[in-house]
């Protein structure tokens, strides 16, 4: 599985983005497909994933309400739309591709893209 992450920048407090994921490999259909971030410092943690299959989706409880995630299957592309983004949402937003039965963690990923930069100014 190869993906490619693309769609971060500069953008302003109360603004958005909408990051694209693009999954490409004979058995994409097998995972999901997530957004996990690293700010500088900190640890990489889980942003939100869905499901081919189901459309089941998996949010962060701090992303709910303002990052919204999605899919189109003829494109095999994932999107994570995000909204009211603030200074602390900045960090390297990295696609990945694994499967769990509840909750993601790093743990649950099998395949990892390049990260893509968000940055947010106040």
């Amino acid at each position: 599985v190869q993906l490619q992450a693309s769609g971060g920048g500069l953008v302003q407090a109360g603004g958005s983005l909408r990051l694209s994921c693009a999954a490409s490999g004979r058995t994409v259909s097998r995972y999901g497909l997530g957004w996990f971030r690293q700010a500088p410092g900190k640890e990489r943690e889980f942003v939100a994933a869905i499901y081919w299959t189901n459309n089941v989706k998996y949010y962060a409880e701090s992303m709910k309400g303002r990052f919204t995630i999605s899919r189109d299957n003829f494109k095999t592309t994932a999107y994570l739309q995000m909204n009211n983004l603030k200074p602390e949402d900045a960090a390297v937003y990295y696609c990945a591709a694994g499967y769990s039965a509840s909750g993601w963690a790093t743990e649950s990923v099998d395949y990892w893209g390049q990260g893509t930069q968000v940055t947010v100014s106040s």
